[in-house]
């Protein structure tokens, strides 16, 4: 399976040159300015994130993308990640459809639990359901993207009986990832569906997934199944030099990481454990093009990769800067990686 290079936002909100705090609104148009620019210098694909908290912007990843369709002609338009627990599987499948048939085949989706819990009581849903949730709506919407009339069960909305669902893809087949932890069970499931697999590593040693990545090819194995793609979702930035892209990033990085820290009853985080993440051996690729470009093919040939994703916007980080760093990855990056790994 050929490699995709790609690059994923939640729309972090974002700070203008006078460390002011964008509105929501500015910081989406600017998602859909980065996402043409990713077009223009050969990303292969852009991921958007769905959240719903004030200091992400995305709440609806489809609806940013079609803007983005209007204005793109090559690069894939995926969603990092849709929170299906809190979502009717029916509309996400319809709406994830239509994007197709406007972009001309180019949608796909990430669909998963997500990291945040704020849309559950948005949504009018329990915590205590969190697991049966997932597990229910993401079994319809495998057998949603068979684009066949569904019968199907659960107790979490009502049932289908023989119902065709509509727009259906003219190619048949929407492009679905299951997005995970490190959750074994999360990667049996998706073995199970037969669903691609998107592994978000967010921190320590990338190394450490490969049993993961091991499970999920030795159970669709045992299942008689086809290989599948695996892919991985990882924070990163890049610059001209690795000491201009930790300097640039590290400020906007540690306000969204501490604010999230607060939350979670982490304490504040050191720019030594930063910089160790960004090192080696760690799951930042923050550096010069050439730096990040050695970092992602480790990454690939450790894990057996058919998709890496950068996740571009650290917190704060201010548009322009995001910018250059897009125009980087395309330009530099990506042909370094593709040479690397040849």
């Amino acid at each position: 399976m050929p490699l995709e290079l790609g690059l994923d936002t939640f729309g972090d909100v974002t700070v203008d040159e006078h460390g002011q705090l964008l509105p929501q609104a500015q910081v989406l148009r600017d998602v859909v300015e980065q996402a043409i620019l990713a077009d223009q210098v050969g990303v292969d694909v852009i991921g958007l994130g769905e959240h719903h908290r004030d200091d992400f912007a995305i709440t609806s990843p489809e609806v940013v993308l079609g803007a983005i369709a209007a204005s793109t002609t090559r690069i894939r338009l995926g969603s990092a990640v849709t929170v299906l627990s809190s979502d009717d599987p029916v509309r996400v499948f319809q709406r994830f459809a239509t994007l197709d048939a406007l972009s001309n085949g180019r949608a796909e989706v990430i669909v998963g639990r997500g990291s945040f819990t704020e849309s559950f009581p948005l949504f009018g849903y329990r915590l205590e359901d969190y697991e049966r949730l997932f597990e229910e709506k993401v079994s319809l919407f495998a057998e949603l993207i068979k684009e066949q009339p569904v019968t199907w069960q659960g107790t979490t909305r009502a049932g289908l009986h023989h119902q065709q669902v509509f727009p259906t893809t003219e190619s048949g087949h929407l492009a679905t990832w299951i997005g995970v932890g490190g959750n074994p069970a999360s990667v049996a499931r998706a073995a199970r569906l037969e669903l691609p697999l998107m592994i978000a590593i967010i921190g320590g040693e990338p190394a450490r997934f490969r049993p993961l990545v091991d499970r999920y090819h030795h159970l669709l194995e045992l299942q008689g199944s086809a290989p599948l793609p695996v892919g991985v979702h990882s924070p990163g930035y890049v610059a001209a030099t690795d000491a201009q892209a930790l300097d640039e990033l590290w400020p906007h990085m540690k306000v969204m990481r501490d604010r999230i820290g607060k939350e979670r009853g982490w304490g504040p985080i050191r720019r030594e454990d930063f910089e160790r993440d960004a090192g080696p051996e760690g799951s930042w690729y923050v550096g010069s093009p050439t730096t990040v470009a050695k970092k992602i093919a480790a990454t690939v040939r450790t894990l057996g990769l058919n998709r890496f994703d950068l996740k571009y916007s650290g917190g704060t980080t201010p548009h322009p800067l995001m910018l250059r760093s897009i125009e980087l990855y395309g330009t530099a990056v990506i042909p370094m990686v593709r040479d690397m790994l040849a």
